[in-house]
């Protein structure tokens, strides 16, 4: 009941919340609406009553009055708080014509400055609306099932860990959790970018705001509200708009002499031509909106088309660094390969069936969840091999199992592992003459004798090879692969996708220490990895990224970018799209700082009445705003032809 409040409560104070905005913005709205009727009467009564009809005087003030408030009361309001935002500039040429009785020249101008603010405002809405929608995609009710069975609607707020929720087809999720019944196909793209569906069984992870297609599910919640992968993305990203990049640190840092060096300019030009509507123009088109707009509109274009295909960058200097990355260090293991172990050889000892094999070291794993374990229990389902009960089971981390099947002592590990124990694997045939093939091996052995081994392989991701191509096409000159696995197993990997080195038996340090020595070696390098047992390797490189993230919390904090997917060619994508960025931004400053030198000097020299000022000073944003808008649609194509995550 508590949590109920808390949730109708928190739903009120964002409907007050609003409900506030939206009269504010009603009200300027009004302001400027009725400041522009007001200018156009005092063009229109003279055409009518004659050039000196006193009320078309009396509109022109007051509708200048209307439009002024806002931007002079503004203006004001940065320099009591310490802040320079430029608009002192146009500010003070409204004050100036107002001053000189030019009431129409003044409302203009700050009619056409309030027409470019709101446009400004609704670009950038329209950039971040791949971002906002993620706020929309999370129910504000979700069908809690009781342990009757029986439904009752509740606030999604007040769902906890444990909750059991029902999901109907056409529903959205509205919390991360587990499917505990159903089957049914889950549309991802809002947290991973891929476009294809992912079919969910019981026992399979969910994710809150995804959008269940099929089949109705029960789901156990495992995480509610702000903890969820969504509520995450939702928080980061909005953090990442906030941070500001070398460039825009560079322009803030400027600012303070800038309005000085233009107000010099503006007397300058007055005191040689007597002229103060030259001065007045000068000022109103020296307003660098354009400039101050270049950076942060591209930015966040480039955040929005970043989020929609599930890369989450956590500071946009992050993104200024992509571009620059010349070498790639991939973890093989769930990132250049898809982490999951496959059965592609059995070998038996003398007087040992196969399926004896099989069964013993399936039914001695099956209370194990490593990767090998998982793939010996696919293997025996495959097969039609039916396990026995194992009791006293134990596993050594990073050597093997041991387990008591059929009153008979199994164990299943490594070369090392058995010899550690007394058993004697020289009776089996040698795996050695294989491993050109790239196997991992698992011994088994029965009480003290070796019955055999298993060979394992691990399959590249079927877009890894395209996407390590792709990067070197772009300019990356390196592509190395760390792994912890045997020497044939990592040449036979790296060979198949064209990586330019690599280096086996790597444990943490070991990949610290490629990193660095990469490094030292004058690349900016880029580290990807599952964010797991590479934190370490993944901290040291000049940008750290998380392959699918998706549900991770050890991924999404460990990273500077987390790719909510298992697709590699977000990589290159994320590269272009940092290069395109740079590109965009160098045209804007080139444009604002052309646009404002032309206007100056076209001011000084007459050629450009206040009016005409004005209006430019609205295109020039526009100019801006519309370029940058471009890089929201950038890589689209990966959606068209996304791959599927391996689940």
């Amino acid at each position: 009941m508590g949590h109920e409040l808390i949730g109708i409560r928190d739903q009120e104070i964002q409907f007050e919340q609003t409900r506030e905005k939206q009269f504010r913005i009603s009200i300027a709205m009004l302001g400027t609406l009725t400041g522009g009727v007001l200018l156009i009467n005092s063009k229109i009564a003279p055409l009518f009553y004659g050039a000196d009809f006193p009320i078309a005087k009396l509109c022109a003030m007051i509708g200048a009055l209307l439009l002024a408030l806002p931007v002079v009361w503004h203006a004001l309001r940065c320099i009591l708080h310490g802040h320079m935002h430029m608009d002192e500039l146009v500010a003070l040429a409204i004050v100036a014509a107002f001053a000189m009785g030019e009431y129409a020249e003044a409302g203009l101008v700050a009619f056409f400055v309030l027409l470019a603010e709101l446009m400004e405002t609704r670009t950038a809405l329209g950039a971040r609306a791949a971002i906002e929608s993620l706020i929309k995609l999370t129910p504000t009710v979700a069908n809690l099932v009781g342990r009757d069975g029986k439904e009752s609607q509740i606030q999604v707020s007040a769902l906890k860990p444990g909750d059991v929720v029902r999901v109907r087809p056409g529903d959205n999720i509205p919390a991360d959790g587990e499917i505990h019944t159903g089957i049914s196909s889950v549309n991802e793209a809002s947290i991973t970018g891929e476009s294809l569906p992912v079919d969910k069984v019981p026992g399979m992870p969910v994710f809150a705001g995804t959008s269940n297609l099929t089949g109705a599910m029960d789901i156990t919640v495992t995480k509610a509200g702000e903890d969820t992968t969504l509520g995450r993305v939702q928080h980061l990203i909005m953090a990442a708009e906030k941070t500001q990049s070398p460039i825009m640190r560079i322009i803030d840092s400027h600012i303070k002499w800038y309005v000085p060096t233009i107000l010099m300019i503006a007397a300058i030009i007055w005191f040689f031509t007597r002229d103060i509507n030259r001065s007045i123009s000068a000022l109103v088109v020296s307003c660098p909106c354009a400039l101050i707009l270049a950076t942060p509109t591209a930015m966040v274009a480039a955040l929005s088309a970043a989020a929609r295909l599930g890369v989450l960058i956590k500071n946009v200097s992050l993104l200024e660094i992509a571009g620059k990355i010349t070498a790639i260090i991939f973890d093989k293991t769930g990132t250049l390969t898809t982490g999951q172990l496959y059965v592609t050889k059995l070998e038996t000892a003398p007087g040992v069936a196969p399926a004896d094999l099989l069964r013993l070291s399936a039914s001695a794993e099956q209370m194990s969840k490593h990767p090998a374990a998982r793939a010996l229990l696919q293997l025996a389902k495959e097969a039609n091999v039916s396990l026995v009960p194992a009791t006293e089971f134990q596993e050594s981390p990073g050597k093997g199992v041991t387990a008591q099947v059929q009153g008979e002592l199994i164990r299943v590990g490594r070369e090392s592992f058995l010899k550690e124990n007394g058993v004697d694997v020289h009776s089996v045939p040698d795996p050695s003459m294989h491993e050109e093939q790239g196997f991992s091996t698992l011994y088994v052995s029965r009480n003290s004798t070796c019955i055999g081994w298993i060979g394992l392989q691990d399959k590249a991701r079927p877009e890894a090879q395209s996407a390590v191509k792709e990067l070197f096409a772009i300019g990356v000159k390196r592509v190395t692969m760390l792994t912890g696995d045997r020497s044939e197993v990592a040449n036979r990997v790296s060979a198949e996708l064209g990586c330019t080195d690599y280096r086996a038996h790597c444990l943490p340090q070991d990949k610290l220490a490629v990193v660095e020595k990469i490094r030292k070696e004058g690349h900016a390098v880029a580290v990807v990895g599952d964010g797991i047992n590479d934190a370490p390797a993944l901290a040291a490189g000049d940008l750290g990224i998380a392959m699918g993230a998706a549900g991770s919390d050890v991924a999404i904090n460990s990273a500077s970018i987390a790719l909510m997917s298992n697709d590699l060619r977000r990589l290159p994508f994320l590269v272009q799209l940092s290069r395109k960025t740079r590109i965009v931004i160098n045209q804007n400053l080139l444009f604002g700082i052309l646009f404002i030198v032309a206007g100056v000097s076209a001011s000084a020299a007459g050629w450009l009445p206040v009016i005409l000022a004005a209006f430019l000073h609205l295109a020039g944003s526009v100019v801006v705003i519309f370029n940058s808008a471009r890089l929201v649609r950038f890589g689209e194509h990966l959606e068209t032809h996304a791959v599927p995550s391996v689940q």
